[in-house]
């Protein structure tokens, strides 16, 4: 039996990734969300009479409250969602993107490790070592810009360029390190661009839907040429299934959707779709430190894990769009 805590469930990926936790098998979750600005119960509508569902309000960095979850859950599988994720933001505040995004992970790595009796690489002191595991969900931010060609590659450097990317970065090398010294059981993804319902709404994609259907201005930074891969939530939330279920500890997974287009041409997309003016876009000053370009090389899990994506993004575009068309 798995008894799972998700931090961050209520959020957008985290939600979703429950959801079809819950669908799918009958494990134990305990949802720890601290609710700001983006973390939502309605994500989770219609779960809290579910026998093997469990939320509770609070912060990874409530390191008490965090062993208390381990103790009273017998907490044996760990899936780190809980971030700040907003780029604009950690520019304007690195200091909480640090907290949480570092420290929180911190102190979640050595709970599990506490907990789960892991303290050196001899196999005989790591007897529960199998039966758990540590997931860190990351974000291909960490690996910096590319240019016109290539792909990042699970090899490839971190470089990343934005504080909220270092800070991911950051709690990467330690969930890494934690597997090195303690040997630990982890995974870290690193997923493309998410989009799908119930997104927040300060992300690309249902900014400029919600602004389309209410006429408002969209605002494209610097010359819209921007390149970015893009992943449907629910192809998200099978590849971590994946991930949790059948790969080596230690193993790092890229998770990509095949889809770079450009920001302005997505965008051009979303108008051309809702049948509004592209007169509504509307040239602002490019954000500090922009990547150029994001691309993933998903090869490793899809050979490795059988994982494959089942959202083109002609469908998964269309099918969020009217979503948002009857949420807004």
């Amino acid at each position: 039996m798995k008894n799972i805590l998700i931090t961050g469930g209520a959020g957008f990926i985290g939600s979703n990734f429950i959801k079809h936790m819950l669908a799918t098998y009958d494990y134990k979750i305990v949802n720890l969300d601290l609710l700001t600005y983006a973390g939502k119960l309605n994500n989770l509508n219609n779960l809290d009479n579910k026998h093997n569902y469990k939320f509770i309000q609070g912060n990874i960095c409530d390191r008490k409250l965090v062993e208390k979850i381990f103790l009273d859950n017998k907490i044996n599988t760990l899936i780190n969602f809980a971030a700040e994720s907003h780029v604009d933001r950690s520019i304007e505040d690195p200091e909480i993107f640090l907290k949480t995004n570092v420290l929180g992970t911190q102190i979640l790595l050595d709970t599990a490790k506490k907990f789960w009796k892991i303290n050196t690489h001899d196999k005989h002191c790591n007897k529960y070592k199998d039966k758990v595991k540590f997931i860190q969900i990351s974000t291909d931010e960490v690996y910096g810009t590319l240019g016109s060609s290539g792909y990042f590659t699970e090899t490839t450097p971190l470089a990343p360029n934005s504080p909220y990317s270092a800070s991911k970065a950051s709690a990467d090398l330690f969930v890494r390190a934690y597997n090195e010294t303690f040997a630990l059981p982890i995974n870290i993804t690193r997923c493309s661009n998410n989009y799908g319902p119930h997104q927040y709404p300060e992300k690309l994609i249902p900014l400029m839907i919600n602004n389309c259907l209410n006429d408002l201005p969209l605002p494209i930074y610097g010359d819209g040429q921007q390149i970015r891969d893009w992943l449907h939530v629910y192809d998200h939330c099978t590849a971590i299934d994946c991930v949790l279920h059948y790969a080596p500890s230690g193993q790092v997974y890229n998770i990509g959707g095949n889809n770079e287009i450009t920001n302005i041409k997505l965008v051009k997309t979303i108008i051309h779709q809702l049948g509004k003016s592209e007169s509504l876009i509307k040239y602002v000053n490019d954000r500090p430190g922009h990547d150029r370009r994001y691309a993933i090389d998903n090869s490793k899990i899809t050979t490795q894990l059988n994982w494959i994506p089942k959202y083109t993004f002609n469908q998964g575009l269309k099918e969020t769009i009217d979503w948002y068309s009857l949420h807004t």
